[in-house]
């Protein structure tokens, strides 16, 4: 990282923490992967910045919630709404502590050198679809979101009749990068760092819907102050950069 960018990320910590005395912490974060490209260069940043550890744990959104289900906790869980309103429901996470810092939408992919499907609309989305032998989406957020889009365009069963799952914890991409699926959904944080692929675009507009990422603090939280500084740099146009550049947007 350049020095002129380093000075600016020192000096957006220095004006988080102001005039307190903070010692350094060992932050703990529980993850989902689709923002995983992105935290690689933030925690960095942060950690030289102020002083104190982040230390994350990613998975997949259902390993993810399964584990804070059966109880795994820290001091922060980052996440889309799909797995952390379940959550909060069960009290296994602080409603009001919580803070979007992104949001991000589907995309679909083909075999690197294969023919770009035209997805500019619903229509010829629903029609490379029923054209495609294999289609491939995932358990997690986008997933559970194309299930709903294939619900709107009346093809759910004859999609499922196509799908070729990815293994536990592995992207969409790696599928389609393997020749298995023809086509590939998924968020496009999630496409981007697999090679082998081309990315041919998100889904249509009518169809494309926002997935937003929340921090939230864990009822069991022993470094809120820390954590909580860490939350607010994720919002500063630092991170925005960062996040835009790995396939998202920033909240």
């Amino acid at each position: 990282m350049g020095f002129l960018r380093f000075a600016a990320t020192v000096g957006v910590v220095s004006m988080l923490i102001g005039a307190t005395t903070v010692e350094a912490a060992e932050i703990v974060v529980v993850s989902t992967t689709a923002i995983k490209e992105s935290l690689i260069e933030i925690v960095p940043l942060f950690e030289r910045a102020s002083g104190h550890k982040v230390n994350i744990t990613f998975g997949s959104g259902p390993t993810v919630f399964e584990r804070v289900r059966a109880g795994a906790t820290g001091d922060l869980f980052l996440g889309p709404d799909e797995f952390s309103e379940p959550l909060l429901k069960e009290g296994k996470l602080v409603a009001s502590s919580r803070v979007d810092f992104a949001h991000s939408g589907a995309s679909v992919a083909v075999l690197a050198g294969a023919h770009k499907p035209d997805v500019s609309t619903a229509e010829k989305f629903k029609a490379a679809l029923l054209a495609a032998k294999t289609v491939s989406y995932s358990s997690g957020a986008s997933g559970l979101f194309f299930v709903r889009v294939l619900e709107r365009l009346g093809i759910t069963e004859e999609i499922k009749a196509k799908l070729v799952a990815p293994k536990p914890g592995e992207p969409v991409g790696a599928v389609v990068a393997r020749g298995q699926a023809e086509i590939g959904i998924h968020q496009l944080s999630e496409l981007l760092p697999v090679s082998g692929i081309d990315i041919v675009g998100p889904l249509p507009a009518e169809l494309q819907r926002k997935i937003v990422y929340s921090a939230f603090a864990f009822p069991a939280s022993t470094q809120q102050e820390a954590a909580h500084m860490f939350v607010t740099f994720l919002r500063t146009g630092v991170v925005g950069a960062i996040i835009r550049r790995k396939g998202m947007e920033p909240a």
